[in-house]
């Protein structure tokens, strides 16, 4: 079975884009809605390839967002450079089913307010030798969730926030599908270990699975 996905997006939609491409025919996994909490650019993505594209009107209202995974029969939820907390009755239907790409390593450089340019400057700030890209899985508070994979990049000398941006989304286009597709072969959330950089291993161990989901899809309405 083909699993279904919803992508939450905010603005240009990078890595939905890197998803799509990834989730061709025969694949395991499709995407199936896209949501924002905006009239964000990266809707057109999915208007283009006639996948159903929403704009939560009260992104808080969480009776909305279940209402629209269970219409579409959603089994996992990808927050793709998503900027808006997730409501907890969402987390709490979908615990397990709910993952997360933050443009940096966690768990430092991360929580409320860390996205974009600032996460970039942060890791500049802090001297921090490396860099990169971490997925995991999502709870109630920002970026707090186990790490399932991450890839790393070097900080250069020199580098300023938008060259250090650069190199990271290469690996965020690279690591998300890997988790998605991972998660779909398995039929459920799996870490796997991934490396930017020779001789640098992973914080999340090698396809160690995690606990099954906790509550049964919503039922469609």
């Amino acid at each position: 079975m083909t699993m279904r996905i919803a992508v939450a997006i905010s603005g240009r939609g990078s890595n939905l884009e890197a998803l799509l491409h990834t989730l061709g025919p025969g694949a395991p996994a499709e995407v199936a809605l896209v949501l924002s909490d905006r009239s964000a650019p990266g809707l057109d993505l999915a208007r283009a390839r006639q996948i159903p594209a929403v704009v939560l009107t009260d992104p808080a209202d969480g009776e909305a967002w279940l209402a629209l995974l269970g219409r579409h029969r959603i089994e996992l939820l990808v927050l793709a450079g998503y900027l808006k907390l997730v409501p907890s009755s969402v987390i709490a239907r979908y615990r397990g089913r709910i993952i997360n790409i933050h443009p940096a390593l966690l768990p430092d450089f991360g929580g409320q307010g860390m996205y974009g340019r600032r996460v970039h400057q942060a890791v500049l700030d802090s001297g921090a030798r490396e860099s990169g890209a971490t997925v995991h899985l999502v709870d109630e508070a920002y970026d707090h969730g186990a790490t399932l994979a991450q890839a790393r990049v070097p900080v250069l000398p020199g580098d300023t926030p938008e060259r250090l941006a650069e190199r990271v989304l290469q690996q965020e286009h690279r690591l998300l599908p890997a988790v998605v597709l991972a998660a779909a072969r398995a039929g459920r959330v799996v870490s796997l270990r991934e490396s930017g950089v020779r001789g640098q291993e992973s914080r999340a161990p090698l396809l160690s699975e995690l606990p099954a989901p906790d509550s049964r899809l919503p039922t469609p309405d």
